[in-house]
């Protein structure tokens, strides 16, 4: 097989290894539940206003206030410690189709209501929101499948060393 060259190897991301990929994919998860779970904290009384404005939201909204940013750092954690990051790629591809979900219905029902996702991400469309999720949704999908991969390898390679 010949190797690529150049520009098409640059945008393939060739020159990634798997790992790399994973780790990165890892990180701006990371970035982006610290950064909403901060934001839904720091701003606490106005998420917890639109919460309580939501029709949607309205009956959990005492318990989401809470649990969201908890489950968002949560998360966080899983994706930092690299045993634990299978599950971290997991719940941040749960965690955003439950958001897309939302979204969706959002958009279906109440076009009207403000987003309480937290911090700038608070200023995109709703139809915007569905395109940004959507690309967390495949980034997590390849961070799973990536890092299913990598652990088959891991796996193999050891059996290998004992036999």
């Amino acid at each position: 097989m010949q190797k690529q060259h150049g520009l098409l190897r640059i945008l393939t991301f060739t020159w990634l290894s798997k790992s790399t990929i994973v780790e990165i994919i890892s990180m701006l998860f990371i970035i982006l539940f610290l950064y909403t779970g901060l934001s839904k904290l720091i701003d606490y009384y106005e998420f917890k206003d639109q919460l309580i404005d939501n029709p949607i939201l309205k009956p959990f909204a005492s318990i989401v206030v809470w649990a969201l940013p908890l489950t968002e750092f949560i998360v966080c954690v899983l994706l930092i410690i690299p045993r634990w990051r299978l599950k971290g790629l997991y719940a941040s591809m749960a965690l955003m189709i439950a958001f897309t979900i939302y979204v969706a219905g959002v958009l279906s029902f109440y076009k009207e209501l403000p987003c309480s996702c937290g911090g700038i991400i608070s200023l995109l469309s709703w139809k915007q929101h569905l395109v940004f999720n959507s690309a967390f949704i495949l980034l997590a999908f390849a961070g799973v499948k990536l890092e299913r991969q990598l652990r088959r390898s891991a796996k193999a390679a050891l059996t290998q060393q004992i036999q």
